[in-house]
């Protein structure tokens, strides 16, 4: 039997193909600007054109939940035409930076059935060709608890997500941006850095370089300018970690300058290296259990921040 397709993703690179894949050609539809991209998620067997205005207008008709999954850049024009052809339409975005997507929607009249969203998963590869649908199975998917949340685009945004695979937490978009610029953007920098400095010892650093060079360098073979379409956004967050890190490193450069030592910086790191390792055993082995929680109810909003606040997934009562 054929489900109506109830889901529009427009961008089908890394994210939006994923989602196509991850939920089907029977549930989705879709639009890319790129005809290269189009062509080949229809040549996977996806209804994907170029055609935004009639994309938007069958959403419309549909109902669909229209998932924005563009870079920031392009955001501006692709709310300008959902303004145009399909303002009522249930509305959530896969962008990394949730407080300017916010501002944008509103500028453009379309809050009212907007809840934000951010699946924290991807490579450094991008494209309809970089997709995966496993790509958000287990992966944590930020759906945003703001004032004005529409408890049912929320509701519909966190069954996509659960559908997809994800588990779901939830915080307001500035509380998100506050802590994807510590756990993301700030990693996206010093990736680069040390990218950088390796690069600097020529051929030899580069031969001996193992497991640590690696690993910490692997975002940095992202994209540049994905790079700066996700961080920059984020500035005023960013630039705040960035200071507290520079001050751990300075005084990490100063202490072994004068002492021989690096300082508390390895034990403080080792600590906290060691909590993030705690949470995700609490996440994985079940022992933080899922808010439930029903969109609408009294006090749902404060209840889904402080399960986020608390690093705690949300489980749907009516899927219980």
């Amino acid at each position: 039997m054929t489900v109506t397709a109830d889901v529009c993703v427009l961008g089908v690179g890394l994210i939006g193909g994923s989602l196509l894949r991850a939920l089907g050609p029977d549930r989705t539809f879709g639009w890319n600007r790129s005809p290269a991209g189009a062509e080949a998620a229809t040549a996977a067997g996806f209804d994907v054109t170029t055609d935004l205005p009639t994309t938007l207008r069958r959403a419309a008709e549909a109902d669909a939940l229209v998932v924005v999954g563009v870079p920031l850049p392009a955001l501006e024009s692709v709310l300008g035409a959902v303004a145009e052809h399909a303002p009522t339409v249930a509305l959530t975005d896969v962008i990394s930076v949730k407080g300017p997507v916010l501002e944008a929607v509103r500028r453009h009249g379309l809050g009212a059935r907007f809840v934000g969203g951010h699946p924290m998963a991807g490579t450094a590869h991008s494209g309809w060709d970089a997709g995966d649908p496993d790509l958000f199975r287990g992966a944590t998917w930020l759906v945003a608890a703001d004032d004005d949340a529409d408890p049912d685009t929320w509701g519909r945004v966190a069954r996509l997500a659960l559908d997809s695979g994800a588990r779901v937490v939830s915080a307001t978009s500035a509380d998100h941006d506050a802590a994807v610029a510590r756990i993301s953007h700030l990693g996206h920098v010093l990736a680069e850095a040390l990218a950088l400095a390796g690069g600097r010892g020529g051929d030899l650093a580069l031969s001996l370089a193992a497991g640590s060079f690696r690993d910490g360098t692997r975002v940095a073979g992202t994209a540049p300018d994905l790079v700066r379409a996700i961080c920059e956004p984020n500035r005023d967050a960013l630039l705040d970690v960035l200071d507290e890190c520079l001050a751990d490193l300075g005084a990490a450069r100063a202490s072994l300058a004068e002492r021989g030592t690096l300082g508390p910086l390895v034990d403080d790191g080792h600590r906290a290296r060691r909590a993030y390792e705690d949470a995700q055993a609490d996440r994985t082995g079940g022992d933080l259990r899922p808010a439930e929680v029903t969109p609408g109810a009294a006090g749902w909003l404060e209840a889904l921040r402080e399960a986020g606040a608390a690093g705690r997934a949300v489980r749907l009562a009516d899927r219980l």
